[in-house]
């Protein structure tokens, strides 16, 4: 038999999920439920925390226990990259993220810095680059109004990008088009990705930065960007707040066996 906070917390997790409560709509005070019968002050703070945990709610202090948004921005796959969104049109990947949840980007929730700085181990792998060699490091912190989403950086050959927008530390997206259609405008037009995600703990600093409830988990992404000649043009690395995200992808099936047939 589960103990009496699990299940005040499934049955709150049950109306948080049918809508009983809504996205930005505060919980009854813990004080209001222990005069309802619903258990003592420990076992609804317990239940109160474990939906906290589980990302349905956030506390603050002098304010309550709030429901989150429960509507993730979709992060989606190979149409995000799609060059007539960058090269012919102004909107940058993860703006075409927010077009595609029906969500508006506002100027200013983009913040970054850029930085000449060691590569680290994987950038510097990434790049084919010795231990200790420089890059440019281009941060950004997203948000989604007031709430961060995730971070990015990216890190870049100097020769690739020095005297370009890229590294201009102004706020928001390096221009009409973005990082990659200034990279098409130095004559590093993209060609093909490669993406490796894992979700992590996070570390104190991004739960931090993030404004991550207790126990929310981080997604990884380290995104390697090449020319069509193989030379590698950025390396990447997010830290997305696992529930602010779903992962959207769409691809044609590739037939190998086919293609060998056709040689």
């Amino acid at each position: 038999m589960a103990p009496k906070w699990r299940e005040l917390a499934n049955r709150l997790a049950e109306q948080i999920r049918n809508g009983d409560y809504t996205s930005g709509q505060l919980l009854p005070q813990i004080r209001d439920l222990v005069e309802a019968g619903e258990g003592s002050k420990a076992t609804v703070h317990a239940a109160y925390k474990a939906l906290e945990a589980e990302g349905l709610v956030t506390s603050s202090r002098g304010v309550g226990t709030m429901v989150r948004a429960q509507t993730p921005l979709k992060r989606i796959g190979i149409s995000r990259y799609d060059k007539a969104k960058w090269r012919d049109g102004d909107e940058v990947a993860f703006i075409a993220d927010r077009v595609a949840s029906g969500r508006a980007y506002q100027r200013g929730e983009q913040t970054q810095s850029v930085s000449l700085v060691e590569a680290p181990p994987a950038a510097a792998e990434a790049h084919g680059l010795p231990e200790g060699a420089q890059v440019y490091a281009r941060a950004r912190l997203v948000k989604e109004g007031e709430q961060p989403t995730h971070t990015l950086t990216s890190y870049y050959r100097p020769e690739h990008v020095e005297g370009t927008r890229i590294v201009d530390p102004t706020p928001g997206p390096a221009g009409r088009g973005g990082g990659f259609r200034v990279l098409y405008d130095a004559g590093y037009e993209i060609d093909h990705m490669k993406e490796r995600i894992f979700a992590r703990v996070p570390t104190a600093d991004e739960v931090k930065l993030l404004k991550l409830p207790a126990g929310e988990p981080v997604v990884e992404l380290h995104r390697t960007t090449y020319t069509g000649d193989g030379t590698v043009v950025e390396f990447a690395v997010g830290v997305h707040a696992a529930s602010r995200f779903a992962w959207e992808y769409e691809f044609k099936v590739p037939d190998s066996a086919q293609g060998g047939e056709q040689k």
